[in-house]
């Protein structure tokens, strides 16, 4: 009895670290890359493409690491693991093209919406991605979803809607246009990755299912394709800027910790996420979106909230929590996080 008393004790302290990871991990990420993207400095701002391929490379170290380790440290071991499953199996491989691609665009969408969207708008906004996975899961796994995940999928549209409701105010008028069209980019960045998170996740879900390959060996491939993906992108869209200032222009403190934030974001969240329920995880998301709306009303000041954004923010923490209340959430809902360490935003 004092043993099964203290397992219980141990695994609730476990459960509320889990919380508390979940939530440093998802409003800090969010928060240093939308103060990364606003912070004005005297040198160049930094490149998101360079960004995104030096996250991959880390990601890449990283798995590399655990699989070396699941090897008991064999080089021998290693080089067959990878001979039978990579070598033997090129067409495996290359499937993961697609995903890889997808997350590629992805990352750099999210740099793309947090330079246009302050945080608060952007955490509320990007739980759209609860209705693309769900979607791509019924579509593609032929999953089920229950009436109060179909409720809760309305719920998160309505909330989603009121939050990007547009308010009159007063103020200068070309200020308001541009704010306008910043904030209509930053939008369809957040939907556009929104989408690309739903179909990917499942995408790279489904491919795991077929196999019995380890997920960190999965994720070195899909690093690899992401990282040339990333490359290509950096070469064609900031090459000329690669050439005059170099690919680490603009780095500093809060680059560097965004890179680390995003490319071992994901590899934290899945080592904890097993002792975290759906509930747990739906009140970390929620505790996330309001520490980013009092982050960024009272320390970066770039958010002056208003009645129809704490509406919407209200339905969309409420469709998060009934989105869990039946059954299991669909695959990829934490599909940056169980199945894949590309991006856990």
């Amino acid at each position: 009895m004092v043993v099964s008393l203290s397992q219980s004790q141990s695994h609730l302290r476990l459960k509320y670290f889990s919380l508390g990871v979940l939530v440093l991990q998802t409003t800090s990420l969010v928060l240093t890359m939308r103060y990364s993207r606003t912070l004005k400095d005297d040198g160049p701002r930094y490149l998101a493409s360079s960004a995104v391929v030096s996250a991959e490379v880390i990601k890449i170290l990283v798995c590399t690491f655990l699989v070396f380790k699941d090897s008991n440290f064999s080089v021998q071991a290693m080089k067959q693991l990878t001979k039978e499953e990579v070598v033997h199996n090129p067409m495996e491989t290359i499937k993961l093209a697609i995903p890889a691609g997808i997350y590629t665009l992805q990352n750099n969408l999210l740099y793309v919406a947090l330079s246009n969207l302050d945080a608060a708008t952007y955490q509320v906004t990007y739980q759209m991605k609860i209705l693309t996975t769900a979607l791509f899961s019924v579509s593609m796994l032929g999953r089920r979803l229950g009436f109060y995940q179909w409720l809760s999928l309305l719920l998160l549209m309505a909330g989603v809607t009121l939050v990007q409701w547009p308010t009159e105010s007063g103020g200068d008028s070309e200020h308001k246009v541009l704010s306008t069209g910043s904030q209509f980019v930053g939008l369809m960045a957040v939907l556009m990755a929104c989408l690309s998170s739903g179909f990917a996740g499942v995408y790279f879900e489904k491919i795991l299912k077929e196999t019995k390959q380890s997920v960190w060996l999965r994720n070195i491939q899909l690093g690899l394709f992401s990282f040339v993906f990333g490359l290509i992108g950096l070469i064609m869209y900031d090459g000329q800027r690669v050439r005059e200032l170099g690919m680490f222009q603009g780095y500093n403190m809060i680059t560097c910790t965004v890179v680390l934030l995003q490319a071992l974001g994901g590899l934290v969240v899945a080592v904890v996420i097993k002792f975290a329920d759906n509930i747990l995880k739906g009140f970390a998301t929620s505790v996330s979106i309001i520490m980013s709306t009092l982050i960024s009303y009272f320390l970066l000041e770039d958010f002056n909230p208003n009645r129809m954004f704490f509406i919407g923010a209200v339905l969309v923490i409420a469709a998060t929590f009934l989105y869990s209340y039946e059954g299991k959430p669909a695959s990829g809902i934490t599909n940056n996080t169980q199945t894949s360490v590309k991006s856990a935003t």
